[in-house]
């Protein structure tokens, strides 16, 4: 059987958690794999690494995206979502695989609409075998989304709800990382109100 090499970049700015992501894909590969792992631990050493792999004509295959990691220095891109984002306009053949602690509603449907990643683990959901199977169904049979997730598309679809205006606006200023309590003022509503809307399972996508 062909010997087949993968390349893969993990960003995640916690290197304990790029370790055991290493080490659960390394000892579950198949036999015919080759896996050429690189890391970065935040949005400048990331595209670092992009700009290096696309240059030397050997792009990585699977990017792995935490969400919350450093922005770049000059502000253009300011979590992984905004990478994941990047590679889906400029490398469309490639998997990206979302990884996150938000379990939030908006955030999810957000990123679904925005991204749709082949991978999407919650990380809390998130075990050595769990790893080995989204690792495995991204290369097959794409996506693989962990429990919380799968649940909360669930839930979606047995309550519909249209988004309002405001729930736009939210969605958007959470989408570029702004702090809920930061948004009182450009929502012009209560951060109780701002809380509750978060809470909701009417905020259930970006439109």
């Amino acid at each position: 059987m062909e010997n087949k090499i993968l390349k893969i970049l993990m960003v995640d700015d916690h290197p304990m958690i790029i370790e055991g992501y290493q080490h659960t894909l390394l000892a579950t590969k198949k036999e015919n794999q080759t896996l050429e792992i690189d890391i970065a631990t935040d949005c400048d050493s990331a595209l670092a690494a992009i700009k290096k792999s696309k240059n030397i004509g050997k792009p990585y295959d699977i990017y792995f995206f935490d969400i919350s990691i450093p922005q770049s220095s000059d502000g253009i891109y300011k979590s992984g979502e905004d990478l994941a984002k990047l590679i889906k306009q400029t490398q469309p053949e490639a998997k990206v695989v979302i990884l996150t602690m938000f379990n939030e509603v908006y955030r999810i449907h957000s990123i679904i609409k925005t991204i749709n990643p082949e991978g999407f683990l919650i990380k809390s959901d998130l075990t050595s075998s769990e790893l080995a199977s989204a690792f495995e169904a991204i290369q097959t049979k794409p996506p693989f989304y962990t429990g919380t997730i799968n649940n909360i598309i669930k839930r979606s679809i047995f309550n519909p709800i249209e988004v309002d205006e405001i729930n736009h606006k939210m969605l958007y200023f959470l989408s570029l990382g702004i702090r809920t309590k930061d948004l009182v003022e450009p929502l012009g509503i209560t951060l109780s109100a701002i809380e509750k809307r978060k809470k909701s399972k009417r905020i259930i996508c970006c439109g």
